[in-house]
């Protein structure tokens, strides 16, 4: 009876392992992100999209230097490069509440360079915040090509204050990538702030 039961365990397991296998051979790298390439500390996505054929426009770079006062470990942030609906953007994905664009404030800073506060929205699950604004693009990907540390501190009315510090060495070959479909204006003079 033994040997019975486990050559059916170890069969369920068998089937079981294969039908993971078949599962993650079929799972399209456009949802899942598995075709990547790398610089510096950026993944660059190199897939296609099935509907338009044009290359998919993403880089990213995570980090685990976040802070939060509630948050004794804070689980991993990302910044993301996109081309979204034509138009350049910074993506800022934490996996806890940030902030709203009507009571929250974003502010950046790259190496030892003046820091600005973003017109950054913040997304409706309120764990993202954007950089669309293509002026505030253009200087965000103006001071991104030439730095290796981004500096992220988000203040908010109804959550902690939460900072992040993302390691950005790679930076032009992600922004090329990522930005290619849509590229960034230049760089106009624009006070700090």
């Amino acid at each position: 009876m033994w040997a019975s039961t486990r050559a059916d365990w170890i069969g369920l397991g068998t089937a079981a392992l294969a039908a993971t296998l078949l599962a993650s051979c079929a799972r399209d790298p456009i949802v899942n992100g598995i075709a990547t390439a790398s610089s510096g500390n950026w993944h660059i996505e190199k897939t296609i999209d099935r509907i338009t054929g044009a290359p998919v426009s993403s880089a990213f770079v995570t980090t685990l230097a976040i802070s939060r006062t509630d948050v004794l470990l804070p689980p991993a942030a990302q910044l993301q490069l996109i081309c979204f609906k034509d138009q350049p953007a910074a993506l800022f994905k934490f996996q806890f509440k940030i902030g709203s664009t009507r009571n929250a404030e974003f502010g950046y800073r790259f190496d030892d360079k003046p820091g600005h506060i973003s017109d950054a929205r913040f997304v409706d699950d309120y764990k993202s915040a954007i950089i669309q604004d293509p002026d505030e693009m253009a200087r965000f990907v103006s001071e991104l090509t030439t730095s290796n540390v981004l500096y992220v501190r988000i203040r908010a009315l109804n959550v902690p204050r939460t900072t992040a510090e993302f390691h950005v060495d790679g930076a032009p070959g992600a922004i090329n990538s990522a930005l290619a479909g849509c590229p960034v204006k230049t760089v106009t003079t624009r006070p700090s702030g």
